[in-house]
């Protein structure tokens, strides 16, 4: 009798906790004022906010199809990851892309130029010792792979085909024998391990070079060895002084650093056009160290170089630090406005000073921390930016002189050619780097949440991350473009990469082609959009 009673005094409470449970939400969120929801659907009502919350993994793993996703869909996803741990741009059946519509295509020639052609360095390059991996099952339940030490070739270019930032101008010029670097990311806005990784991952592959960010220069980044472009923002980290102002001597001493081998200054970023931004929660001591500045403080950068305001002013600061530094200088920009960067270049003829590069962010570029209106609305995107700039250059003849860099989302080989063809010399990626070292586009970058240990100075959080396995796919994944390019190339008819031009490019109007075929009959003539302008052309040579 007594078991009976203990079992049924179990089961009233079973019954009455959640039933008291429920009532509890219920007179909660029927008195509650914040959520209007709740106040007519008690309890019932959390399952929305549930479901909102969940929102973005439903989207992103089963909901999008294969090239829907932004900023990067699950075929640009998987195309970094197959790269980095086997080093594959393969696929079958064929593309998923909507011919339909409009958009950039590379022109192929009828005569591709044979492998054995290529400008690639052969005689002298050693392979690059790696790791990759072999799957050996994959089923609906079951997926079995192993890794294994391999050997790549790194895809370097021939020395004549190099490109090189300062010549002439620098006693110290930068010589890179790859068309591919990765784009500014800051320790601090980015982990240490993650730094580390692509650090050494960089190091690895040879042949390109690491902008540190504007949170200056870290232990990691270097500590692979990698070569590196130190950038200088208007917040001036690394080379400042307690209350702000620039310090020369401190700028000296980075430019005495034989990895440093150049230096650029950030008048913008696709995603932020004003100064940037990291939260408090990532400024560890070691990073305030580093950037001298409090620790544990949100930090916002001035939107602009404090004693800045004209291009001539900007001119004479390049000039001056590339005297002081005897290494190139570049500056980084956003263009929004066809008129300022007109004034920028013709204040370049005026001076006679010439920037060494001149990197040109769009504005589908990324960043950890940005404001809402700034990343969806400011400024021209890499494909609109980069020819606007280069006719600028050769419309004040001054395209010789100098180099441009482009970035902007192009983490395929595909989408380097077609920023090469539009006019840059060379092509910064970020966020391509960030999945390589196993980013999930959670997009949590700027609350130092990152599940995945990469954008994130939280240690426990950083765990995640094995400097150990990432470095090889940076490595893989840079090599993997390389050898992308060269391909790319080929079929263009092209034995270097380097002399992609307009004229290997075609934009197909969709619309504009329907159009004229239903005025003007089956037989009406299509042609194809874009300029046919090349490198080698122009006013400016």
């Amino acid at each position: 009798m007594e078991a009976i009673l203990i079992l049924l005094s179990v089961i009233v409470a079973l019954l009455l906790v959640p039933a008291a449970l429920l009532l509890w939400l219920y007179l909660h969120d029927k008195a509650q004022t914040e959520h209007s929801v709740l106040r007519n659907y008690p309890v019932l009502g959390k399952l929305r906010y549930l479901i909102e919350k969940m929102g973005p993994e439903l989207r992103q793993y089963l909901f999008n199809n294969d090239r829907e996703g932004k900023p990067f869909n699950r075929r640009e996803f998987e195309f970094v990851n197959k790269a980095g741990k086997y080093a594959d741009r393969m696929l079958g059946f064929g593309a998923e892309r909507d011919y339909e519509q409009g958009g950039y295509y590379l022109a192929n020639a009828m005569f591709p130029v044979q492998d054995e052609d290529l400008k690639r360095e052969r005689e002298r390059q050693r392979p690059v010792d790696t790791y990759l991996y072999t799957i050996d099952k994959s089923e609906l339940f079951s997926r079995k792979e192993h890794r294994h030490p391999a050997q790549l070739d790194p895809a370097y270019l021939q020395e004549s085909e190099w490109v090189v930032l300062g010549a002439g101008t620098a006693r110290q010029p930068f010589r890179v024998k790859g068309l591919i670097g990765q784009s500014a990311m800051s320790y601090g806005s980015l982990g240490s391990r993650a730094i580390t990784a692509l650090s050494r991952g960089l190091a690895r592959a040879g042949g390109t070079w690491m902008n540190t960010g504007e949170g200056s220069v870290s232990p990691y980044h270097l500590e692979g060895g990698a070569d590196l472009i130190m950038q200088i923002s208007s917040g001036l980290f690394g080379v400042r002084t307690e209350d702000g102002a620039f310090a020369m001597d401190q700028f000296r001493q980075q430019a005495q650093r034989p990895q440093i081998k150049a230096f650029e200054l950030k008048l913008g970023q696709g995603a932020k056009t004003r100064g940037g931004h990291v939260d408090g929660k990532k400024i560890t001591a070691e990073i305030a160290a580093i950037r001298n500045i409090p620790q544990g403080q949100d930090v916002d950068s001035p939107n602009r170089f404090p004693d800045i305001a004209t291009p001539e002013a900007l001119l004479r600061f390049v000039h001056e630090l590339r005297e002081e530094g005897g290494k190139p200088v570049g500056i980084k920009i956003v263009v929004g406005s066809e008129l300022d960067a007109d004034r920028l270049v013709a204040a370049m003829q005026e001076t006679d000073i010439v920037p060494d590069f001149v990197t040109v962010d769009g504005s589908e570029g990324g960043t950890g921390a940005s404001y809402y209106e700034l990343a969806y609305s400011v400024g021209l995107p890499a494909f609109a930016a980069v020819p606007l700039v280069d006719d600028l250059l050769r419309r004040y003849g001054l395209r010789a002189r100098t180099k441009l860099i482009a970035s902007g989302k192009l983490i395929t080989p595909d989408k380097i050619a077609m920023a090469l063809a539009l006019g840059a010399d060379l092509v910064n990626i970020a966020r391509g780097f960030m999945i390589s070292v196993g980013c999930i586009m959670s997009q949590v970058c700027h609350t130092n949440t990152c599940p995945v240990g990469v954008a994130t100075t939280d240690p426990k959080l950083e765990r995640a991350l094995t400097v150990e396995e990432k470095e090889y796919r940076v490595a893989n994944y840079l090599i993997t473009l390389r050898e992308g390019l060269f391909e790319l190339a080929a079929v263009a008819g092209l034995d270097s990469p380097t002399q992609f031009t307009r004229a290997h490019l075609v934009y197909d109007d969709a619309f504009t082609r329907r159009t004229r075929l239903q005025a003007g009959g089956a037989g009406a003539t299509v042609e194809p959009g874009g300029a046919a302008a090349t490198k080698g052309s122009g006013v400016g040579d």
